[in-house]
């Protein structure tokens, strides 16, 4: 039996300020730990990794299994959950 791999829209938020960063394609259940480029529907950053409202800086960028990803630093968002595209 194999599992199936669920996917769902996410909202990525400021924990500062709670302005929204991304519209996120999450890939699996759990904690959102990276965000792959590819799966960032919307990005209202400014492309650098900060929040454009408070300047905090929320990712570091990193590359998982030979892909660009956003590594998350831990505390510094908050996720809002299934929300449509």
């Amino acid at each position: 039996m194999t599992k199936k791999n669920k996917e769902f829209v996410i909202k990525v938020l400021c924990a500062n300020c709670g302005t929204i960063l991304y519209k996120y394609k999450k890939e699996g259940a759990g904690f959102l730990v990276k965000c792959y480029v590819d799966g960032i529907l919307k990005d209202y950053t400014r492309k650098d990794l900060k929040c454009p409202k408070c300047n905090q800086q929320f990712a570091r960028l990193a590359r998982y299994h030979n892909r660009p990803a956003h590594k998350i630093i831990h505390g510094k968002v908050i996720v809002k959950g299934h929300c449509g595209q």
